[in-house]
């Protein structure tokens, strides 16, 4: 396991080489009965650190543990930042980062509620860094049904707070942190064309949506296989091309 700063000296990161980081963002929030309010931030670390595994000159940033959870916190125990407080939080540690001589970075989010933030920051670091490059693996949750084959899941394509597929990979990487027994869900009904800004409690009397009685540490093993695939395949991608990309062609 590649260490965090926290635990870096000067010398391991000189010795380490670093030229890229690797940024895992989650929060605490109720995760219903059976998964631990940790849950975000746990999975997506535990992809960073992996990746990190396989690519060298990674530095396993420490994660960001709170996020943006005020559409979950009807149901406790969730803690919250407020959106532009987050905001404020991912744009100064990019800002250190690329300050530090490290501007190739790539986030990993664990959590809805944090996507625009990330998309807010990320571009505003962009701008004052032009020459940085931020990517970043907004719903590892809807790519990893993207990714597997479409039997895979028997409900809800394994989406839902909580439900089959986030039951499933925290079945695989922490099975003693889950209380199945405790499992329960809701698969909502949305309708077409337009994305509703809901909360929680409107949708679940649980907390849980989708199905995570149907989570297997099997499936959670090949959801966490596909993606480590797909982010360390982009990485070593990227440094072929040298970091460059949207090349341009003559209309």
């Amino acid at each position: 396991m590649k260490p965090f700063p926290v635990n870096l000296t000067y010398a391991d990161f000189k010795e380490g080489k670093f030229d890229k980081a690797v940024l895992a963002v989650g929060s605490a929030e109720n995760h219903v009965f059976h998964l631990p309010f940790g849950t975000d931030t746990l999975v997506s670390l535990a992809i960073a650190e992996e990746v990190a595994k396989k690519v060298e000159g990674l530095l396993v940033l420490p994660p960001i543990t709170y996020g943006v959870s005020l559409h979950y916190d009807d149901f406790p125990f969730t803690l919250t930042l407020r959106p532009e407080v987050m905001i404020e939080v991912l744009t100064d540690v990019l800002d250190s980062s690329i300050r530090q001589g490290i501007n190739h970075i790539i986030i990993i989010n664990g959590h809805d509620g944090n996507i625009a933030p990330i998309e807010i920051a990320s571009r505003s670091i962009k701008v004052k860094y032009p020459d940085s490059f931020i990517a970043s693996l907004d719903t590892w949750w809807v790519k990893a049904g993207e990714l597997l084959p479409p039997d895979t899941f028997e409900v809800w394509d394994g989406l839902g707070h909580a439900g089959e597929g986030e039951t499933s990979i925290v079945l695989h990487l922490y099975p003693q942190l889950a209380r199945m027994e405790n499992a329960r869900g809701v698969v909502p009904s949305f309708p077409d064309g337009l994305d509703i800004k809901w909360k929680s409690s409107e949708i679940t009397p649980y907390g849980a949506t989708g199905d995570p009685t149907k989570g297997t540490p099997e499936k959670g093993e090949k959801m966490f296989k596909a993606l480590l695939d797909c982010v360390v395949k982009f990485i070593q991608e990227m440094e072929k091309a040298g970091w460059k990309y949207g090349e341009k062609t003559e209309l």
